[in-house]
């Protein structure tokens, strides 16, 4: 140990929302029932913690913490037990906490079980035990309903780091020990705790490893224990496997193997399994990660040595050249570099015909490095290593990489590839303003030697603008051109020439990560800052200004044109956050493309992308780009639609992302759906679990814009989940504004909320205006659509109106037709005048085909009655053209609003059923209930059983309304079916929204007439 930190203890529990919801469930059921619940997790991830939360949150009575006696016994049997608990609760309820349940023995555990299988009988108590989750569950507990505790988010553990160190520690140092715990609370804690405050400021080397033997076995405690030399072994060759594998299990033939060419004399075998360990075919592993560290780690040096040696030898003579060295590698005896094996390391590493994954790869490079005496070409590797980890979906592993790196003296270009990993993975997972200026620096860096990828840098640090919200600096940096480019690269497709693509080593050269050459460019709706025209070319105020983004400047220090270590893999799409920025509804904020793998875009054999004139594709696509920011659409439209035409017989996903971008921002929404689907598709045959999340967010947006709110919202959950495990928490918060937005139609508030607050905490943290804008502009919608108009005229007027807090430059327009509908309800109609005139502008650029349909629905909002009947007409005619079911039923329900006003009922009433029809048919309950009770005021009977039946709730709706009409109070319902007033909430909402009811008297006299009308259809049925 070095440490000389004392470590502040943690004042709360960070994460863990929905385990906490959980144990909240539990306990508000006492009010009426008893429960129980199994809290199961890893060591070190917080068990004993959330137990102690839930005792101290304990309120309604006593709290009772059972453990096993000595001879590791319950204190009684199941009957006993029971008996004991009806004591001790009295008339109140009762907590009970049993934290390690998995140490008591076998005959405790079941009358711990069978104790909870009868709780009922001992009044009300809750019964909350813990097990470890290093192993499977006991079979006593396998029928009991289990919360695991998963690994810290980044954020959150991002937050208790800052929680115990006064947030004192150095940046680098921060982002080694995130990735070190890999979200284990106890280990970050531990981490913390063994350096010294001047290694956690930055001020001293840290010790390497930091995740030492001691710290690793501290944290797994009793865990480690192991009866057997044999299990010993079996455990450390599996733990030893895994950290050259593309996964947390392993090929079950290999371990054995390995075993006997560690004991030729014994036969090893894998049954019985330690019970650390699971089987699943012909696969092994862990059930704790950390454990596995941790075997690793604490094994006698000798024997993890021959383990890796045995490995190895395994490895090679299966023909896995990758996995063999760096077992090899592993089993050396010193810490000293080894060049002849570090250079093998390497170029196996950077050949794309040896079958691995992106993670495999960095780890590789990330060895070769550590094996690497220079210091330029060890940074290089780092670098490589770090690349590769991005592709992998793991920034969190690129962002140390890169600190080693930076730590060795490298030439120009290296330090500008440094800079543009470190500029993405800030990209998609930091602020973007700092991931902007990264990326200049990485352009201006790479100018001389790397043109081509200076100018990836370039478009992507426009990327980081536009999800910033800052137009100037996003149209600036587009303006940036490429670099010039020797004639002669452009034709170089066949091998690689040694001094182009190759470095001193013979390692290929750089991989196109940010996809902003090959890119997608950004992929938002543009918007002009006046009505369009010719003039904003000649303009000044809206020509970019080059003098706004640091111009890329020649790199001073020498170095070579490609660095060593850098490789396509070919057959694996690279990913890159490429410059696609996007507003709501006109395509992904990020549509990360990847290098070209085809054979015009190689430079030799695996793949080597060799560096050359920017491709036409993407040439037309950054001229496209510009010219909309510029407002120029005509000179728009054809570059974009030769994009958009070129994918039709393309099938790389950086192509097709492209083309989606391009379709939506031209307004083809068929056309980006079609090439969103197509690049999903792509991406998941290549591998790049860096691209899958923003090919997902592409065709959310598209299916939104096509208004398929639905298919959207299953494109945003999925995307949510990849983007989350790729660590890209500013994608994540574009999925969750997608989420909120389609949840905003569908009546689910308590949804639309959780998404919204979960998209804002990113945004605002990160800087990104634009997801913010989605969020604030869904729960707006949310407002709208029950029927709180002046709550969604106050929040769309921060977005809208002129003024600091206005909008994302190319969202706000978007919103404005909600903004005049709720203004014009809200009964403020003054308030619209300024950003209706802009909104006219916009409607006039053509990019968004239901712009001149919703500027017609709000002039007919505005208009006096003897102009609002054509306004509505050709409002709805515009839909016709446009399509959208969504947009044209709220048209049509604004429509028919307006006639019911005007007495005349059979016009509304056609007006609203094609509304109300729209609506089901979109999924917007929230409107369609809008729809119902407009039909119902007419005295009209929706199909469907909708509003003013009870024949559209669900039974537990039905039981909760009957309590209500009879006057109780949630409080009272909840105790009297045994369940939360929060659950009580929850349904009532629904039931007022279902039946179109706003008070608890108008439910009570709907849920009257029902009852006396089918007691009526009873007695006609009887004569």
């Amino acid at each position: 140990m070095t440490g000389e930190t004392t470590v502040r203890t943690a004042v709360r529990i960070h994460g863990r929302s929905a385990q906490r919801e959980a144990v909240r469930a539990l306990l508000d059921g006492l009010r009426a029932r008893s429960g129980h619940l199994v809290v199961t997790g890893e060591p070190g991830l917080g068990r004993t913690a959330l137990l102690q939360w839930a005792a101290d949150s304990f309120r309604a009575g006593p709290v009772l913490r059972l453990g096993p006696g000595e001879d590791r016994g319950a204190p009684a049997t199941a009957g006993e037990l029971l008996t004991t608990l009806r004591k001790a609760a009295g008339e109140a309820p009762l907590l009970v906490c049993v934290d390690d349940a998995h140490l008591w023995d076998a005959p405790a555990r079941s009358a711990l079980s069978h104790a909870a299988e009868r709780l009922h009988t001992a009044g009300r108590v809750a019964l909350l035990l813990s097990v470890a989750g290093h192993r499977a569950v006991d079979p006593e507990f396998a029928r009991l309903p289990v919360v695991r505790l998963d690994p810290l988010a980044p954020s959150h553990a991002d937050a208790l780091l800052d929680e115990v160190t006064d947030g004192s520690t150095d940046p680098a140092v921060r982002e080694h020990l995130l990735a070190e715990a890999e979200g284990n609370p106890a280990l970050l804690l531990a981490l913390v705790r063994r350096l010294t405050p001047a290694e956690l400021r930055g001020l001293r080397p840290l010790p390497r490893p930091t995740a030492d033997a001691g710290t690793l076995a501290a944290v797994a405690g009793s865990a480690l224990t192991c009866p057997s030399a044999d299990a010993r072994d079996l455990l450390l060759t599996v733990a030893a496997a895994v950290r050259a594998a593309d996964g947390p299990d392993v090929d079950t033939r290999l371990v054995l193997d390995a075993l006997r060419h560690l004991d030729p004399v014994s036969a090893p075998t894998a049954n019985p399994l330690p019970d650390v360990l699971a089987g699943a075919g012909d696969r092994l592993r862990f059930h704790s990660p950390l454990l596995c560290r941790a075997v690793h780690a604490t094994a006698a040096p000798d024997r993890r040595r021959a383990a890796h040696r045995a490995l190895a030898d395994v490895l090679e003579a299966d023909g896995q050249p990758l996995p063999a060295l760096l077992h090899r590698s592993w089993s050396l005896s010193g810490p000293a570099p080894v060049a002849r094996l570090a250079d093998r390391l390497a170029a196996v590493a950077a050949d794309g015909t040896t079958p691995a994954s992106h993670g495999l790869r960095g780890t590789a490079y990330a060895r070769a490095a550590e094996l690497t005496a220079d210091a330029p070409v060890r940074a290089e590797r780092y670098t490589a290593a770090a690349e590769q980890a991005l592709l992998a979906g793991r920034p969190d592993r690129a962002r140390p990489l890169l600190a080693a790196a930076r730590d060795c003296a490298a030439p120009a270009v290296v330090r500008g590839r440094a800079e543009r990993v470190r500029g993405l993975a800030e990209l998609r997972d930091g602020p973007v303003g700092d991931a902007h200026q990264s990326l200049l620096l990485a352009a201006s860096l790479l100018a001389e030697d790397a043109p081509v990828e200076a100018a990836s840098a370039a478009l992507a640090a426009a990327d980081a603008a536009w999800a910033a919200g800052d137009l100037s600096s996003c149209l600036a940096t587009l303006s940036l051109g490429p670099a010039p480019v020797p004639r002669d690269a452009a034709g170089m497709l066949g091998p690689a020439a040694p001094d182009a693509a190759t470095g001193a080593d013979g390692l290929p050269g750089a991989v196109d990560l940010a996809g902003a050459v090959d890119g997608a460019g950004p992929g938002g709706v543009p918007v002009p800052t006046d009505p369009p025209g010719p003039r904003h070319a000649a303009d000044p105020r809206h020509a970019a200004d080059p003098r706004q983004v640091v111009a890329p400047r020649h790199a001073n220090a020498p170095g070579h044109a490609t660095a060593p270590g850098h490789a396509t893999v070919p057959g694996h799409a690279t990913p890159g956050y490429a410059a696609v920025p996007s507003a709501v509804l006109a395509g992904g904020r990020t549509g990360g493309a990847t290098p070209r793998t085809d054979a015009g875009a190689r430079g030799g054999p695996g793949g080597t992308r060799v560096c050359g004139a920017v491709p036409d594709p993407v040439r037309d696509h950054r001229v496209g780009m510009r010219a909309l920011l510029e407002g120029r659409l005509d000179r728009a439209a054809p570059s974009l639609g030769q994009v958009v035409e070129r994918a039709r017989t393309d099938d790389r996903p950086e192509t097709l992302l492209r083309a989606a971008s391009a379709a939506l921002l031209l307004g083809n929404v068929d056309a980006a759906r079609r090439a969103g689907a197509r690049a999903l598709a792509a991406t998941r045959q290549s591998g790049s679990e860096a691209l899958v999340p923003q090919a997902l967010e592409y065709l959310a947006y598209a299916e939104l814009r096509a208004g398929r709110h639905p298919q959207a919202r299953a494109h945003a959950e999925e995307g949510l989940r990849t983007a989350l495990r790729a660590g890209q928490r500013n994608t994540a918060a574009h999925h969750q504004a997608v989420l909120a937005l389609a949840a905003s139609i569908e009546d689910e508030p308590a949804t639309v909320a959780r998404h919204v607050t979960a998209a804002l905490a990113t945004a605002r943290r990160h800087g990104l205006a634009q997801a913010a804008t989605l969020a604030e502009w869904a729960a707006a919608r949310a407002d709208l659509g029950r029927g709180r108009p002046q709550d969604a005229a106050d929040r769309l007027g921060l977005l809208v109106l002129p003024g600091p807090g206005r909008g994302h430059f190319a969202v706000w327009r978007l919103a404005v037709p909600c903004f005049v509908e709720a203004a014009a309800l809200a009964g403020r109609p003054e308030d619209t005048h300024e950003v209706l005139t802009d909104f006219a502008g916009w409607a006039a650029f053509g990019a968004d085909p239901q712009a001149a349909a919703q500027l017609a629905r709000c002039h007919a909002l505005l208009a006096p009655p003897d102009r609002a009947d054509d306004l509505y007409r050709r409002a709805l005619a515009r839909h016709d053209e446009a399509g959208g079911d969504f947009e044209r039923a709220r048209t049509a329900l604004l429509y028919g609003k307006w006639l019911r006003r005007r007495r005349r009922p059979r016009e509304a009433r056609g007006r609203l059923g094609t509304a109300l029809a729209g609506f089901d048919r979109c999924g917007a309950g929230v409107w369609a209930a809008q729809a119902r009770a407009e039909l119902r005021a007419l005295g009209a009977a929706p199909q469907g059983g909708g509003a003013g039946t009870l024949t559209g709730l669900t039974p537990q709706q039905l039981r909760i309304a009957r309590h209500v009409a009879e006057g109780a109070t949630n409080r009272e319902v909840a105790l009297t079916l045994a369940v939360s007033t929060r659950t009580v909430d929850y349904h009532l909402r629904k039931v007022f929204a279902v039946l179109g009811v706003r008070s608890r008297l108008e439910l009570a006299r709907m849920v009257e007439h029902a009852d006396r009308t089918r007691g009526d259809r009873r007695a006609g049925d009887r004569m």
